[in-house]
Parts: structure tokens; C-alpha cells; sequence
């Protein structure tokens, strides 16, 4: 339920209002813009008579939310929500570049591409520590190594770093972590949700494999659920009848999402795609329509990289692409290019 405020509502009133929905165990969202001021009600909101509260003094409209995505919702949070991190944020008008290895294999790799990719405008050092393979007898990561080597980038380079984790035993592991990414294969592992949901930091949430819009957002939901706003979308591809590609890219996720939704929404060219050569014209594709960032994949030596070095751009690539996504978005969202 939204419950929209009228005009320099009275202090008391107000008070006396959200008291009464917190007793009866409804969690209140309170939205602050220019003019007015919208509270998001979370809990068995049918138990509240819409007619009563309408009926407050202080009250301008009451509208019941149909969808099972609340906190998440854009109405009941108009305003794009924009994730800090660092001095990097993600929303807000301007596209973020997270940019790094598919994984974290040595030292001087992950340093020498952290400084590579923050020259070329990325804010954001991606790099995977430990890693989900369809083989058992795939290279799973340098786990806890990794994280060492991805924390010693972020000194060398001063980026923040996003990673993958895998299951909620890892949490304690990745606090020092500035984002912490969830994988497709994880999207509704809903216990390791609500243990993620209880932290106040970063959350990059991937669309699975064949998910629904619905079910991405209901996913987001949970991350929220505890109070959490900072959760970032990823469109990184669905599973189609084509095998060309190793996943197909929706584009469409990027302006349906951010109707239906007000948090930011990134796009993985890299895995959508599975083919270096793809990556610049679907990350152009993701920058047209209007994504808040992307997630790209640049090694050093794709060739001998120990995890999809095919999907991988090298760091001139990078620096050549990068310049053409901020002049498109600019672009696109009506700015004069640089």
C-alpha cells in the first residue's frame, strides 16, 4: 500500500500515524521528494481499512500496490535509487563501468588489469574468487587467495571490488568486500538472500538463467526485505533455443526494469554473449537503451586466461569501447558529448 502525504504534513500527526501502523506490524518506507512525500506501508497491509486512512487529515491518496514486489517498486519509490560506493555510484545519469577478469588468477594480473581499467574510466574492479562451474573439474577460483589478491588490486588501483559468493557460510569472509555479487545460479537461493539481506552493503543482483522479470525483482525483494536499499539489477543474458551465443541478451530487461522498478540496472555483455567479439556492439546495445552501467570482462592474455578467456576483451579493447559507451550515453540521455 502507498499512502501519499498531503503538503507540510502535521509533525504530530504523522507520528501519531506511523506509530499506529507500526503496532499493528506494517513497516513503514517514507519517501522525501520536493513536494511530497509518499510512505511505502510493507506487511499484511489488508487488514488496513484504505477508507480510514484516507480519511486523515494529513492524507492526500491511498493506493493498494498489486504487485508482490513492494520495496522494490517504483511507486513506491519514484526516484532512481543510486548506489554508492566509494567514491563510485551506480545510477544517477551517468553509466558506471565495472570492469576486470572473469577470475582472479595471480597477483601481478589482477593488479596490472585493476590500474588498466581505471585509466580507460572504469569505477569499479570486477574480478571472481570463487567460482561456480557447470565442471566439477573446472578452475573453481583461488577462493580465499582471491579475495587477498582482489583486496590488494583495490590498494594498488583505488577501486572498489565486486565479487561473486557462493553460499551464506562465506559471509564473514567477504566483509571487507565493496560489493558483493550474487550469480545467476544463486538469483533464488533464497536462504542465502535473507542472510544477505541483514547487511548494509552493496548487493549486485544476476537475472537467472530463465528467470522473469517478476522473479528477479521478487529476488531483489528479498535482499530489501530487512532495510537493505542498495541493490544494483543485471541483465547478463537468458537461456534461449540459440546456441550461437552462449546466452541471448535482453535488452528489453533494461527499460522494462527500470519502469517497474527504481533501482539501477547494469548489463553483462560478456556471459550474454560468450564471444569476445560480440562484446562491443551488445555493450553499445546496453548503453542505447539506457542501462546504468555495464559488466565487462578484460584479461591480459584471454588466450591462457583459466576461466572464459573467449567472452574476455584485452585492455586496449577496453580503453577503445569505453570511450564510445560514455559518448553514446551521453548521448542518449541528451548530454553533449565530451
Amino acid at each position: 500500500m502507498i499512502v501519499i502525504l498531503k503538503k507540510n504534513p502535521d509533525p504530530e500527526q504523522l507520528n501519531h500515524f506511523t506509530g499506529w501502523l507500526q503496532e499493528k506490524g506494517i513497516t513503514v518506507h517514507p519517501t522525501v521528494g520536493v513536494s511530497q512525500t509518499i510512505l511505502g506501508l510493507v506487511g499484511d497491509t489488508s487488514q488496513l481499512d484504505i477508507n480510514l486512512i484516507a480519511s486523515l487529515d494529513i492524507v492526500e491518496d491511498v493506493k493498494r500496490v498489486q504487485e508482490p514486489y513492494k520495496n522494490a517498486n517504483r511507486k513506491f519509490h519514484s526516484a532512481d535509487t543510486v548506489v554508492r560506493v566509494g567514491d563510485a555510484a551506480v545510477g544517477g545519469g551517468k553509466l558506471t563501468l565495472i570492469a576486470g577478469p572473469c577470475s582472479v588468477e595471480s597477483e601481478e594480473q589482477i593488479v596490472a588489469i585493476a590500474k588498466s581499467v581505471k585509466k580507460s574510466g572504469a569505477t569499479l574492479l570486477r574480478g571472481g574468487a570463487f567460482k561456480p562451474r557447470t565442471s566439477p573439474y573446472s578452475f573453481q577460483g583461488l577462493r580465499e587467495e582471491g579475495l587477498r589478491l582482489l583486496k590488494l588490486a583495490r590498494q594498488e588501483s583505488g577501486l572498489p571490488i565486486v565479487t561473486e559468493i557462493m553460499d551464506a557460510s562465506q559471509i564473514p569472509s567477504f566483509e571487507d568486500v565493496d560489493v558483493i555479487q550474487v550469480g545467476a545460479r544463486n538469483m533464488q537461493n533464497f536462504e542465502l538472500l535473507k542472510a544477505l539481506s541483514e547487511l548494509r552493503k552493496p548487493i549486485l543482483l544476476k537475472r537467472g538463467l530463465a528467470a522473469t522479470y517478476e522473479e528477479l525483482l521478487m529476488s531483489a525483494e528479498y535482499l530489501m526485505a530487512d532495510g537493505n536499499p542498495d541493490v544494483i539489477l543485471c541483465e547478463r543474458g537468458v537461456r534461449t533455443f540459440e546456441t550461437y551465443t552462449r546466452n541471448t541478451m535482453d535488452v528489453s530487461a533494461v527499460p522494462v526494469l527500470k519502469k517497474l522498478s527504481h533501482l539501477p540496472v547494469v548489463v553483462d555483455p560478456s556471459h550474454s554473449g560468450g564471444r569476445s567479439s560480440l562484446v562491443p556492439a551488445l555493450s553499445r546495445a546496453a548503453a542505447a537503451a539506457g542501462a546504468d552501467g555495464l559488466i565487462i570482462e578484460v584479461h591480459n592474455d584471454p588466450i591462457h586466461a583459466l576461466c572464459d578467456g573467449p567472452q574476455s576483451i584485452r585492455p586496449e579493447q577496453f580503453e577503445r569501447l569505453a570511450k564510445q559507451l560514455f559518448a553514446l550515453s551521453d548521448l542518449v540521455r541528451g548530454e553533449e558529448p565530451v
